[in-house]
């Protein structure tokens, strides 16, 4: 399964572009991937104020067309994340996204607790989001079981598995010892999707997913046709857009070049005080997409 996550573009004056949100949405449905997560990470979550989280869930739902959305609901406290995941629901998404968001450290005992208050109190299916490259936060083997164990948890967002075929297998099948089989496997981290894919990942939680689903989509629909090779030649030809995501820090900045490029946002497309890629770091990145032929994927200007 492919969940892809798209941008939330801002525009010039810091607003959200709405135009633009609904066209990437518009254009996810038209790929036909398999749910949209708009809100994570690559979404700015982080960025936006609670109202502007309530109105694009609607706005992803009005034109997902009936492809289930799940959306994050990460913040600081648990009241808040309460009354982002109250919004979420009665903007009737079919999942939601929950990551151990904090200024101060957490303990294994303060993000058991969350998941155990957000549960209690939830009607729709939550992903654990794993992401310690934002959180800081590292889950053990004992946690990942405890959290997994509470009511309406329904998967796991893992970041990325090992790169030999052997450890990964033997990574993906150490954690489904240690879950109920209810709960699902996602891997992100897009240059390990393939490889967490053919290792038994039952989905790929994708940042290029979001704004270039045709390269995604090859590489889900070839391991779910049993065809490892394509999956896997598809994922190395993708290898300088990986090595971007690296040199960068992450996916944000590199894919909202690759979004502006395209013409599916206007730049500056990021939240301040986040500014962007700029002179030789963009260049490199619009030169990756036209040599990788990805420029083909061209939408709208926004």
């Amino acid at each position: 399964m492919l969940s892809a996550f798209p941008l939330t573009p801002f525009a010039g004056d810091g607003t959200v572009d709405e135009r633009a949100f609904t066209g990437l949405i518009d254009r996810l449905v038209a790929a036909g991937v398999d749910s949209i997560s708009p809100l994570g990470s690559t979404g700015s979550y982080a960025y936006l104020r609670p109202r502007e989280r309530a109105r694009l869930a609607r706005l992803a739902v009005e034109h997902a067309a009936g492809i289930p959305v799940m959306v994050s609901i990460g913040a600081t406290r648990t009241r808040d994340v309460l009354d982002l995941a109250e919004d979420a629901q009665k903007a009737g998404v079919s999942a939601v996204l929950l990551a151990p968001v904090s200024y101060q450290p957490l303990t294994a005992d303060d993000v058991y607790g969350l998941y155990e208050d957000v549960t209690r109190e939830l009607s729709v299916p939550l992903t654990v989001y794993d992401n310690p490259g934002t959180t800081h936060f590292t889950f053990t083997d004992q946690l990942y079981q405890a959290v997994a164990a509470l009511p309406n948890v329904a998967s796991i967002k893992i970041p990325g598995v090992p790169a030999d075929p052997a450890a990964a297998n033997a990574h993906v099948a150490r954690l489904r010892g240690l879950l109920p089989a209810h709960v699902t496997l996602g891997v992100s981290g897009d240059a390990y999707g393939a490889a967490g894919l053919i290792a038994g990942c039952d989905a790929w939680y994708s940042v290029i997913g979001g704004t270039l689903p045709g390269p995604a989509l090859t590489i889900t629909r070839a391991v779910r046709a049993g065809d490892t090779a394509t999956a896997l030649a598809e994922s190395a030809r993708l290898q300088p857009l990986w090595d971007l995501f690296a040199r960068h820090r992450g996916s944000l900045r590199v894919i909202a070049v690759v979004a502006e490029h395209l013409g599916l946002v206007t730049a500056p497309a990021l939240p301040r005080p986040i500014r962007g890629l700029s002179g030789a770091d963009r260049a490199e990145v619009i030169d990756v997409v036209e040599r990788l032929g990805l420029s083909g994927q061209r939408g709208r200007t926004a």
